[in-house]
C-alpha cells in the first residue's frame, strides 16, 4: 500500500485550537487540533456540518512547531443571557466568556494516508476553497496561504520522514533559535490521549480519543530566507 503525505502551512497572527472548551470558557492548545484542521479541510471542500467526514478523518496527523506561539487571553462579553434557574434572558447581566489564544505561532501540518484522490483534491480546495478558511475561529485568518506549492504539497512516503525533511516555514523565535523543533505525530496505540478525533458529522459534535506521541528534531532544513512566498 503506498502512502502519500498533504503538508499544509498554518501561520497567522491568531491561531485557536481549542478540545475542552465548555461553557463560556474557550480553550487552546499549543498545536493545531485534528478536529480544527479538518474543520478547515471541510470549509475548503465546502463539506456541510452535516456531512460525513470519515474519509477525512481517517488520514493520519502529525504537527510540526516552527514557531511556537505565545499563549494569550481576551475575552467577550455577552448580555440577555437565558439563566437555567429562570428560563428566560436577564439583561441586566453581563457574562464574561474568557478566550484564548496563540499569537504569531507557525505550524507545518501533514495529513498521511493511502487515497491519492482524496489528498489531491483536498490540495485544490486549499488553493481555491469554497468556504474561507480560518485558524479555529473564524476571525483568525492565515497570514499566509495555508497550501504549499503543489510539487512540494504532496509527497509520498511515510509521515515522520516528510515532516522532517521539509524545509521551515518559519523562523524559529530568537529565544528559541537554538532549540531543538517539536514534532508531534498520532499513533495507533500509544502516547498521549487528545479528544479531537471526529466520529460524526461536526453538527453533532461527537469527538473521540486519539494517540499523539512527542518528540523533537534536532535539525530541520532552514529556507525561510529563500523567495517570498506566493500569494
Amino acid at each position: 500500500m503506498t502512502v502519500a503525505t498533504l503538508l499544509l502551512r498554518l501561520v497567522g497572527p491568531m491561531q485557536s485550537w481549542g478540545t475542552t472548551s465548555r461553557f463560556d470558557e474557550r480553550d487552546s492548545q499549543l498545536e493545531p487540533s485534528k478536529s480544527g484542521v479538518l474543520g478547515l479541510l471541510c470549509a475548503a471542500l465546502g463539506r456541510d456540518r452535516a456531512e460525513p467526514v470519515d474519509d477525512l478523518a481517517a488520514l493520519r496527523m502529525g504537527v510540526r512547531v516552527d514557531r511556537e506561539g505565545l499563549l494569550m487571553r481576551d475575552y467577550q462579553t455577552a448580555t440577555g443571557v437565558l439563566i437555567a434557574a429562570d428560563a428566560k434572558p436577564k439583561l441586566d447581566r453581563t457574562v464574561v466568556s474568557p478566550r484564548y489564544y496563540l499569537a504569531d505561532a507557525a505550524f507545518l501540518v501533514g495529513l498521511q494516508g493511502d487515497d491519492a484522490a482524496l489528498l489531491t483534491a483536498c490540495q485544490a480546495a486549499l488553493k481555491a476553497p469554497v468556504w474561507p478558511v480560518a485558524l479555529g475561529r473564524k476571525a483568525y485568518v492565515p497570514s499566509l496561504p495555508v497550501w504549499l506549492d503543489d510539487g512540494a504539497a504532496i509527497q509520498q512516503g511515510d509521515l515522520a520522514q516528510v515532516l522532517t525533511d521539509q524545509p521551515r516555514i518559519a523562523p524559529a523565535r530568537a529565544e528559541h533559535r537554538h532549540q531543538p523543533v517539536r514534532l508531534l505525530l498520532e499513533h495507533a496505540a500509544t502516547g498521549a490521549l487528545r479528544q479531537d478525533q471526529p466520529t460524526a458529522p461536526f453538527a453533532l459534535r461527537r469527538f473521540g480519543p486519539r494517540f499523539v506521541q512527542s518528540g523533537v528534531l534536532d535539525h530541520v532544513p532552514d529556507a525561510t530566507a529563500a523567495e517570498p512566498v506566493k500569494r
